[in-house]
């Protein structure tokens, strides 16, 4: 895993999923997200990084995701994931 973390920008939302999922095994192989310029997640988003990890863990690394606003903190932790998603 590099030690350089992905950067995510803007929303993170329905619309713009598919397009990062094309990016999933690039943002995935950081091991590392970078998630402070992020301005709206939402549950597609909060899908989108579930599925970044298990690509992580796939590879036997840890997905770590660094900035994330309390907004999509409260949400993980509404959907239960706050618990498989490592957020620092």
């Amino acid at each position: 895993m590099s030690a350089t973390a992905e950067l995510l920008e803007g929303e993170v939302c329905f619309a713009g999923v598919p397009l990062l999922l094309k990016r999933a095994d690039q943002l995935a192989a950081t091991g590392t997200l970078d998630l402070s310029r992020v301005t709206r997640v939402d549950s597609a988003g909060l899908a989108l990084l579930l599925e970044l990890n298990r690509r992580c863990r796939a590879r036997g690394g840890k997905l770590v995701l660094r900035g994330a606003d309390e907004r999509l903190l409260r949400l993980a932790r509404f959907f239960g994931l706050d618990g498989i998603l490592h957020f620092e």
